[in-house]
């Protein structure tokens, strides 16, 4: 019996991965999703217990699906996980929870590519077994596979407990005593906030600005189709100006949307722009070199961008995948959805993925077609926008 073998196997089911198996769908494409979770969704499940979305429901939907809430609501990540798995049920997206991708190379004899290339596919290992692909779409998420805290947290005092944000779900988790929040991006400053009710906080890291109003007034919904439009059509990688934020962006994240300096001071935070740089006799030291005694440490300090586990050439100097609006440059028939600052902006909010994804399902349906691979014969064809209500446009 042969090695199991599809047209396309997309790697992640999150709201990139199902966006792009939804527009293959529809342009005819045989494929199959595969998730390392155990249920379509846990991804989001596992966030803190608080979290909700930056953007308003009416600018979360997907391809085809509206958000349901209502417009002007924020969803919480509870909401959103479970938006997500009837998303799949209602296209009947054959994905394939509990496996887990270790590997991605080319297959026996070949460089990538599959049907329509130069290679001979893509073989796929995964933990319960391995599968070929003529085409692959990497779709594991914004910010990398593994969170990241540095090598130095191993020498903190081990009566101080530390979480991750990704291990972070509330307070009750947290034992007495002051919390350093190190990382002060939007999950630090939410983190922070949170606890502050209860001990005496510090939040540590580079100020990354905030915007200038309230997320959630009622003012603010004449600003937020502005700001969509901002982070849709102008803030991408087709000028110079997105093209100049993107590694910003991808090192630091951007403003902060919800919670403010203002909420930060009113709540009894102490708000440091030192970052946390080694540790002194079990504590904690910032670059100015003031020890913080903390009986907590929350490291909302991001994720590794890991990718070790391609077996391919598809990294660049700066350890992000070399691709085009989702496309490899180096490995014709490998895909990117999901990257942070993909096309846009808005490539890392829910409803910026069914644009991106539905670049790379309409490159894949036409090399499929045509025979073209790599970025030959991209560029003729019609830009083809997927609107959050389903509706596909097309302009040249």
């Amino acid at each position: 019996m042969g090695t199991e073998r599809h047209g396309t196997v997309i790697i992640g089911a999150g709201q990139a991965g199902l966006c792009t198996g939804q527009r293959l769908a529809r342009y005819g494409r045989e494929f199959v999703v595969l998730d390392g979770n155990d249920r379509i969704g846990d991804n989001w499940r596992s966030h803190w217990d608080s979290l909700r979305l930056y953007s308003p429901a009416r600018y979360d939907g997907l391809p085809g699906m509206r958000f349901p809430a209502d417009g002007w609501s924020f969803p919480g990540k509870d909401q959103v996980a479970d938006f997500l798995e009837e998303y799949a049920d209602r296209f009947r997206l054959p994905v394939r929870t509990g496996t887990t991708v270790r590997r991605l190379s080319a297959a026996s004899g070949g460089d990538g590519g599959g049907s329509g290339g130069d290679g001979h596919g893509f073989l796929v290992g995964t933990d319960t077994g391995p599968l070929l692909a003529d085409t692959v779409v990497v779709a594991t998420g914004t910010f990398g596979r593994g969170p990241h805290v540095p090598a130095f947290a191993g020498k903190l005092d081990p009566r101080i407990r530390q979480l991750h944000s990704s291990a972070y779900r509330n307070e009750a988790q947290l034992q007495d005593g002051p919390v350093l929040v190190v990382g002060a991006s939007h999950s630090g400053a939410d983190v922070a906030l949170e606890v502050a009710g209860r001990h005496r906080t510090v939040l540590c890291g580079r100020d990354t600005g905030q915007i200038p109003f309230r997320l959630e007034a009622r003012s603010t919904r004449l600003v937020i189709p502005v700001l969509w439009q901002l982070a849709d059509h102008v803030l991408t990688t087709g000028n110079p100006l997105g093209r100049k934020l993107r590694p910003e962006v991808r090192a630091h994240g951007g403003p902060l949307l919800r919670v403010r300096a203002g909420d930060l001071a009113a709540a009894g935070v102490e708000r440091v722009p030192e970052r946390m740089t080694g540790v002194r006799d079990g504590m904690p030291v910032l670059a100015d070199g003031r020890v913080v005694e903390a009986a907590n440490v929350v490291w909302c300090t991001g994720f590794r961008q890991d990718f070790g586990w391609i077996d391919l050439p598809v990294l660049g100097a700066d350890g992000w995948p070399e691709e085009q609006r989702g496309i490899c440059r180096s490995v014709p028939g490998l895909y990117f959805v999901g990257l942070a600052f993909q096309r846009a902006f808005s490539s890392m909010l829910v409803g910026g993925a069914g644009r991106d994804a539905d670049i790379v399902a309409r490159h894949i349906a036409g090399r499929e077609r045509h025979g073209f691979h790599g970025l030959h014969g991209f560029h003729g064809l019609h830009e083809r926008h997927a609107h959050r209500d389903g509706r596909v446009t097309a302009s040249v």
